[in-house]
């Protein structure tokens, strides 16, 4: 049995789906994401930035009861990790996404459930100027086109697919605080932003006339606020400000996505109560 909880027969009607980079799944855990994880009424968890490998976890997080849990370190310690946990035992589990360079950098991990998959990504960074912009250019074109063939299999198969995460790409103007600032940072340049916009099927591209024409749920739900934001600096009073980013993303298959009855983010009440510097993003999809 999974869960003894009333909450037990709402999930039977809906699916919530929660996102967050827990900037460190093994410090999250000393600052409030266990009692945070207790208290979810979430069906399926995506976690990034997890930065241990599983074995470093403490058991209540490694595998809490309750939950069936597969982690994806990446090959180099301490860095990047995804992580998803589901309350109901996957039907199959895959790491990676076909990429020699990447499968290994724990970026990407996803699950099929009855009638949909679901992806936990971390999309990486990048810095301007740098190898790792150059990395990040590289695993979006061929994040692109996996993303192409993922939807065309989930169609074959009468699935859904939602990819979850912290995708570091801010789309539009609305989506941070300090956008003039920033139109020449990674996260907001132009070339992301159309990347971005050809995978939610705004902006045509490589022949696809409508792009891949996946939907960016939140902003569906929200069409017309700034925001809501998910990530924001420590430095300064930004979290307080409300100068954040909005670079998590729940980026779903039209029908799915048709189906998202409430979108929030589960931002900290303080700047003391915070686990991570991103928040939670929480979908509920009516089944």
């Amino acid at each position: 049995m999974l869960c003894a909880r009333p909450v037990c027969r709402y999930r039977a009607r809906v699916l919530t789906v929660t996102s967050v980079n827990v900037n460190g799944l093994r410090a999250a855990a000393k600052k409030g994401f266990v009692e945070w994880l207790a208290d979810t009424s979430a069906d399926v968890l995506c976690l990034q930035e997890v930065r241990a490998e599983p074995e470093q976890l403490p058991e209540g997080v490694r595998q809490p009861e309750g939950w069936h849990v597969v982690h994806a370190p990446a090959a180099a310690k301490g860095r990047a990790g995804v992580s998803l946990y589901t309350r109901r035992e996957p039907d199959r589990v895959q790491v990676g996404f076909g990429s020699a360079e990447f499968d290994g950098s724990g970026r990407y991990v996803e699950a099929d459930l009855p009638g949909v998959t679901v992806a936990s990504l971390y999309l990486p960074s990048g810095e301007v100027g740098t190898e790792r912009q150059d990395e990040k250019i590289r695993f979006m074109d061929e994040f692109r086109t996996y993303l192409k063939a993922l939807r065309v299999r989930a169609a074959a198969e009468g699935r859904e697919v939602v990819v979850c995460g912290d995708w570091n790409i801010a789309h539009q103007p609305a989506d941070l605080k300090n956008w003039r600032a920033n139109q020449k940072s990674s996260g907001f340049l132009p070339e992301e932003r159309e990347w971005l916009g050809k995978v939610f099927g705004t902006e045509a591209g490589d022949g696809d006339a409508d792009g891949l024409g996946y939907v960016d749920v939140v902003r569906a739900l929200h069409p017309d606020v700034d925001g809501p934001y998910s990530w924001w600096s420590y430095r300064g009073r930004a979290f307080d400000n409300d100068s954040g980013w909005r670079i998590d993303y729940q980026v779903a298959t039209p029908g799915l996505a048709a189906r998202a009855v409430k979108a929030f983010v589960e931002r900290a009440a303080t700047h003391g109560d915070r686990w991570s510097d991103h928040a939670p993003v929480t979908v509920v999809y009516d089944r």
